[in-house]
C-alpha cells in the first residue's frame, strides 16, 4: 500500500499509471474509517484496477469550527484498517497543499439542490463539498468514485458536480452500512456517550416504520408523525424530517407511483448530530 502526503506527487504517480491504461476508483473520506468505509473499498476493488482513498478533513465544508475541532483524526489506526482490505494507494494531504492562503469554497450552482435539509441546516457546506470533492478528482483522477446513501443529498450534488465540472468520473451509490441494531455508520458514533448510543437506533426504527406507514398515509401526516415520535424520546433532538422525491430533493404534497422518495432526517444525540435516510417508494 502506497501512501501519499502531497498532491503533486500523487498526481503524477496516478498519470502514469492511467497512461497505461489502469482504472482508478477512489473513496473519498474524511477519516475515522469504519466497516462502511472498508465496504465501499471492496467495491470499488471488485469493478477497477486501483483502488485510491483519500483521508482529509476538509475545513471548508464545515460552518462550525468547533465541530471541525472535534472530528475525529485517527490516521494511524485508518492506515493500519486500509492494509488489511488491500488498499492500493492512500492519499493524505495537509490543508495547505489542498488550498491556497485564504482560499474559500467554490460557490456552484446546484439547481436548488443545496437548498434544503442539509443545505437549509449547514450554510454553505455543500459549497464546501463540491470544491474539494473537485480538487481530489483533478488530483487523483479516478474513472469511478463511490460514496455511501447515508449522505444521499451529497450523493445526488456531487452527480451534479460532474455535470457542471464536466469531469469524466462516474458516481457510485452504495447501500447505507448499518451496526446490528440498524444504526447508519458514522465517524461521529465514536463520540456517543453511552447513554445516546443505546437511543440512537430509534432513528432508524422509526424510519423503518414510516416506511410502512407511507403505504397509506399522505407525506404531511407522516412528517406530523415522526415529529410526535421525537417530541416523546427523552434522549434524542429532531432537527428535521423530510420526505422528498430522490432525482431532485424537492418536498412533495403526495405520493404517487411513478417517482421514487426518500425520508430524510437529522437529529441530535446530545451534541452529536446524526443524519439518515431510507427509500419510501
Amino acid at each position: 500500500m502506497k501512501v501519499f502526503s502531497v498532491k503533486e506527487l500523487a498526481n503524477n504517480y496516478i498519470a502514469g499509471l492511467k497512461n497505461n491504461g489502469t482504472t482508478i476508483g477512489l473513496i473519498p473520506t474524511m477519516g475515522a474509517l469504519h466497516q462502511g468505509h472498508l465496504s465501499l473499498i471492496q467495491q470499488a476493488k471488485e469493478e477497477n484496477d486501483l483502488v485510491v482513498v483519500s483521508i482529509f478533513v476538509n475545513p471548508t465544508q464545515f460552518n462550525n469550527s468547533d465541530d471541525l475541532d472535534k472530528y475525529p483524526r485517527t490516521l494511524e489506526e485508518d492506515l493500519a484498517k486500509l492494509e488489511s482490505v488491500h488498499c492500493d494507494l492512500v492519499f493524505t494531504p495537509e490543508a495547505n497543499d489542498m488550498y491556497s492562503e485564504n482560499e474559500k469554497a467554490e460557490i456552484f450552482n446546484f439547481d436548488g439542490l443545496d437548498q434544503v435539509m442539509e443545505g437549509a441546516f449547514r450554510d454553505n457546506h455543500f459549497n464546501g463539498v463540491g470544491t474539494i470533492v473537485k480538487k481530489l478528482f483533478e488530483t487523483l483522477l479516478p474513472d469511478n468514485a463511490y460514496f455511501g446513501e447515508k449522505d444521499f443529498q451529497q450523493l445526488q450534488i456531487i452527480r451534479k458536480l460532474t455535470t457542471i465540472t464536466k469531469q469524466p468520473v462516474k458516481i457510485i451509490g452504495c447501500p447505507i452500512h448499518r451496526d446490528p441494531d440498524g444504526l447508519a455508520m458514522s465517524s461521529r458514533n465514536m463520540r456517543l456517550t453511552k447513554e445516546h448510543r443505546e437511543a440512537a437506533p430509534f432513528i432508524h426504527q422509526t424510519l423503518l416504520a414510516a416506511k410502512e406507514m407511507a403505504k397509506n398515509t399522505t407525506p404531511k401526516q407522516l412528517e406530523n408523525w415522526v415529529v410526535d415520535k421525537f417530541n416523546n424520546h427523552p434522549n434524542l433532538v429532531l432537527e428535521y424530517f423530510s420526505i422528498a422525491k430522490e432525482e431532485d430533493l424537492k418536498s412533495i404534497s403526495t405520493f404517487n407511483n411513478h417517482s421514487k422518495y426518500r425520508g430524510f432526517i437529522a437529529v441530535f444525540a446530545g451534541d452529536i448530530r446524526l443524519i439518515d435516510n431510507i427509500a419510501l417508494y
